[in-house]
């Protein structure tokens, strides 16, 4: 696949849905010569080629022993045997998976290698699709609904510096669209605090092979990981036990109110953000139970044109433990729709 046709069929995936495996499941067509029918032997490989790979990468494949895992592999196994083509497959796979034990374990059809994709993942651009401000009065709305792609970033920044230029009485930060991504989360914490902010810790299958326990904040006696790099990120924890997550502050700084919605839709990298933010008292957070999916995945690829996505890094955040299953509770409880008309009504009433 050429560079240019490549770009432009991981753009229009990643446009569809802001998550990292869930959007790229969502590609308009396979990659040129690729074909969906039922190879000569079947798919009967597949499910043990995924079962291979989980055991070799997932942050903890000792969770491979427990019922619903062993349940789910027999599910698979069966599907492998009886698919007639890949969207087949994979259907069935991810319909299994959308309520299985852990989140952010799904199947697709590639659409290019996984060292194309990661690469590739780094350097995106969503269009201007991701981050957007707007004014009511003297209050600025900032709505990310993504934390992928470099000028998702550009923009935060440039949001914060018309902020603190105009400025803003109040700040309302939109996440409930948000179902994470990557980095950009970085930035919108960082224009809010005023000093570092230790937030927690990705733990990898080193981590589940030599301890026993849960990590703890004296387990993060390294230094905090640092860059913009999925693909080094990746590398990165998996090469070490525990990789701690700290964010810093950026100019310019933004020391007033700040709201944050959230809803049963905010996942992954969105609930690190509203975690770091609640935890360091620099938000009032507004709305649902956050969705409670916050693991590190990465994308590996499988016989016959598939590509696994799975999670080889688990998260916990200093202030409460584990989010993956649980998510994150709003300071003011309130539907999603309604949260903007709460936010509103808190600040009149300062």
């Amino acid at each position: 696949m050429s560079s240019a046709a490549l770009q432009y069929t991981l753009a229009a995936i990643l446009f569809a849905l802001p998550g990292l495996g869930r959007a790229m499941a969502q590609a308009p067509a396979p990659v040129a010569g690729a074909t969906s029918a039922q190879p000569a032997g079947g798919f009967g490989d597949v499910p043990a080629a995924i079962q291979d790979a989980m055991r070799r990468w997932l942050f903890d494949p000792g969770l491979l022993q427990a019922p619903a895992f062993v349940a789910i592999e027999a599910r698979v196994a069966d599907i492998g045997g009886r698919a007639n083509t890949r969207e087949e497959f994979v259907r069935e796979f991810n319909d299994v998976w959308r309520a299985g034990p852990i989140s952010h374990v799904q199947l697709q059809v590639a659409r290019a290698t996984a060292a194309e994709t990661a690469t590739y993942l780094d350097a995106m651009r969503m269009g201007g699709r991701g981050a957007r401000l707007e004014w009511r009065g003297e209050v600025a709305i900032l709505s990310v609904t993504t934390m992928m792609g470099v000028d998702t970033i550009e923009q935060i920044d440039a949001a914060f510096a018309e902020i603190v230029g105009r400025p803003a009485r109040a700040v309302i930060v939109d996440l409930r669209a948000n179902e994470g991504g990557a980095f950009a989360g970085v930035s919108l914490v960082g224009h809010l605090i005023a000093a570092p902010v230790d937030a927690g810790a990705f733990v990898s299958q080193k981590w589940a092979r030599e301890m026993a326990r849960p990590p703890v904040r004296a387990d993060a006696d390294v230094a905090p990981w640092t860059g913009r790099s999925l693909a080094a990120f990746w590398r990165d924890v998996q090469d070490h036990r525990l990789t701690r997550i700290q964010f810093t502050p950026l100019a310019p700084h933004y020391a007033g109110p700040v709201f944050v919605l959230v809803s049963g839709k905010t996942a992954s990298a969105a609930e690190m953000t509203v975690d770091a933010l609640q935890a360091a008292g620099r938000a009032t957070v507004i709305g649902e139970r956050t969705a409670g999916r916050m693991l590190s995945q990465k994308m590996y690829d499988l016989p016959h044109g598939l590509q696994l996505w799975l999670p080889i890094a688990d998260y916990y955040s200093w202030a409460r433990g584990r989010l993956e299953g649980i998510g994150i509770t709003p300071d003011v409880p309130a539907g999603a729709a309604a949260a903007m008309d709460v936010a509103f009504g808190r600040i009149a009433a300062k």
